[in-house]
């Protein structure tokens, strides 16, 4: 009987994925309106709706760091219509700083398309004596804790960029969280903090108008925008990395004929022109990938920054 329910469910699955989809899909964004997710989901979504037949519509659901869109999504139904965009933050690294989210990532969730990688790139305000990394590193430990680094919140991607570069520079930095970008920017452009870290669209106008100099990028390769500035890696730090990267995963139990179907449509959407073009203007990298490299890819972020948050005794408030 179990043999038989088994060929039932499989055969219900594979005729419900041939007719997929029906209907408009809900694409959940754990976070407001305004921000890279928002930015990535909408141009993916635009693309996949064409190809797909049916509307994909966004809907932003931001609160608790994105705990609950992410318990939403985890609880929905797996028939492929709510997904979720799946991010550093909520993948990698609240796993590691909270207990009880109500979900695990792991098992709840499957892997769909890793879409974009957004840089993140390492700023001081221009009063900040340091040309590049080297510099500042020179400089905090010539003068050790006094250096004031500013983020978007305790348990940020940001917050743990800096952090992951105190644990490999050996340095002493003084962290001050905020409620936001917005509200860490304008503290920093004042003078008030010395440095931060963040994804390039926030932080270039800055960078732009002389107020924040780039003294390091968190990528492997150097930025088209930014030739001139080294990575963090290459000023002395071998396999740093890190980047605000955005992926499109699906409640666990998804049909992987629906999954396959989602990641074939996310892929060739993340290549299409419009798309491209939309992500060159902000540094950002455009992906597309099948869901195993999706899958291997959140399993190394999950080693690097469990190690980074468990060496720096992070936690989330």
């Amino acid at each position: 009987m179990r043999l038989l329910a088994l060929l039932l469910a499989l055969v219900a699955g594979m005729v419900h994925a041939q007719t997929y989809p029906t209907k408009a899909i809900r694409l959940v964004v754990p976070f407001a309106p305004g921000g890279s997710s928002s930015l990535v989901a909408r141009s993916v979504a635009a693309e996949m709706s064409k190809a797909l037949g049916q509307e994909m519509y966004i809907e932003n659901k931001g609160g608790g760091g994105g705990n609950l869109a992410m318990n939403d999504a985890a609880h929905a139904d797996a028939d492929g219509y709510t997904l979720i965009i799946g991010h550093v933050g909520s993948l990698a690294m609240t796993p590691f700083m909270e207990k009880n989210l109500g979900y695990d990532v792991n098992r709840d969730f499957t892997a769909v398309s890793l879409l974009a990688k957004v840089p993140n790139i390492f700023v001081v305000h221009e009063s900040v004596p340091a040309k590049d990394l080297r510099e500042f590193v020179a400089l905090a430990k010539k003068e050790p804790g006094k250096l004031n680094y500013g983020s978007a919140g305790n348990g940020s991607a940001g917050h743990l960029a800096m952090e992951y570069l105190k644990l490999v520079s050996g340095i002493e930095l003084q962290h001050v969280p905020y409620k936001g970008t917005g509200p860490n920017l304008i503290d920093l452009v004042a003078g008030r903090t010395q440095a931060t870290s963040a994804g390039t669209p926030p932080l270039m106008p800055h960078v732009k108008s002389g107020k924040l100099r780039v003294i390091a990028v968190g990528t492997p390769q150097r930025l088209a925008s930014l030739p001139e500035v080294g990575t963090v890696a290459e000023q002395g730090y071998p396999g740093f990395e890190t980047s605000q990267w955005y992926g499109l995963n699906a409640p666990a139990k998804t049909p992987p004929a629906i999954v396959k179907r989602l990641a074939d449509e996310a892929a060739k959407a993340a290549k299409s022109p419009g798309v491209l073009q939309r992500y060159a203007a902000d540094d950002a990298e455009s992906v597309g990938s099948t869901p195993q490299e999706y899958a291997d890819f959140i399993a190394k972020e999950q080693a690097r920054w469990k190690d980074v948050i468990q060496k720096a005794g992070v936690k989330a408030d």
